[in-house]
Order: structure tokens, then sequence, then C-alpha cells
């Protein structure tokens, strides 16, 4: 036989097992340290459930009011939290050391769009064949990306070499 299976949310009723608690009634007054068989009754009197709000303090604080609008208003609040919440995603932005002006505007639009909807950009220049010799050609696009972002991003991480590619990470201001 194992241990009986933990409730979630807070304890109700009869759940509450404290000798004395701080009772708020149903029109939120304050009715101080009552006794738990006082808080029970008067919670059934008024045909609602006495539910511990704040299980830490000494005395517990329970409030008498109806479960299920409560737990259904707690259930909306975190909906409405899980929706404002916005996840950060990184976007990958690959250009070659001889990008030409039109090439590097497309680009450009694409990660102020991308820094303007709050997301990372990742921005990788690939090496080929005997561009390597020609390292500083690279260096120069990735310098004048972040001459033309200045205003909106902040670079998060420095233009790194990673073999025959360097990589740099740029985030929203």
């Amino acid at each position: 036989m194992g241990a009986p299976p933990s409730q979630e949310g807070p304890r109700i009723n009869e759940q509450i097992k404290v000798r004395e608690v701080r009772l708020i009634d149903q029109d939120g007054e304050n009715h101080g340290v009552v006794g738990i068989e006082k808080a029970l009754t008067m919670a059934t009197e008024v045909g609602l459930d006495l539910v511990e709000i704040s299980p830490d303090s000494s005395p517990p604080v329970c409030k008498i009011l109806d479960f299920g609008k409560y737990k259904y208003a707690e259930q909306k609040k975190a909906n409405l939290a899980r929706k404002k919440q916005k996840t950060i995603e990184i976007k990958e932005i690959k250009i070659r050391p001889g990008i030409e002006t039109h090439d590097y505007e497309v680009k450009m639009r694409s990660i102020k769009k991308f820094l303007d909807e709050g997301d990372k950009v990742k921005v990788t220049l690939r090496f080929r064949g005997r561009e390597m010799a020609h390292q500083d050609l690279g260096l120069a696009v990735l310098k004048r990306i972040e001459a033309d972002t200045a205003e909106i991003a902040k670079i998060e991480q420095e233009a790194k070499s990673e073999g025959r590619q360097v990589v740099m990470v740029l985030g929203p201001k």
C-alpha cells in the first residue's frame, strides 16, 4: 500500500487540518482568527466552501468562496500568463564573403524583421575553396552587418571562427 495520492491545489473544507484559521468571508470581510469548526459551519451555512488561500502563514488564511469558480478563475489566470509569454527563437542567416549589394539588402531586411519580432539572429558566414585565403573580406561583411544593425540590435556573441565558417549572434535591444 502506497501513500494516498497528493492533491493538486489548495486544501478545502475537511482537508484543512489546523485548529485555528484567519477567516475572510464571501464578502471579503476579515473575521480574524477563529476555530476551524466555526469557519466550516459559517461556510456550510452560506452553501460555499472553506478554501485555504495562504497555507504558509500562521495561522493559515482561509476564505469562504465557491471552489469551482475559484479553480476556474485560477485556470484562466494561468492560461492568460501562458499566452502572453513569448519564446525567443534563433533565426539563422547564411551569407558568403562575396555577397552582392542587392543580396546583402535582402538579407538585411530579413535580419531586421527577425529582430523586430524579438528573435535572435545567428549570422553564419561560410567560406568555400580559396575564399579561406581572404578571410578579411568576410570579416568586413560581418562588420558591415554589425554597423547596419547597431541601433536595433546588440551583439550577443562576437564573430567567432569555426573551421570554414564564422558565426555571430545578434539579439534585439
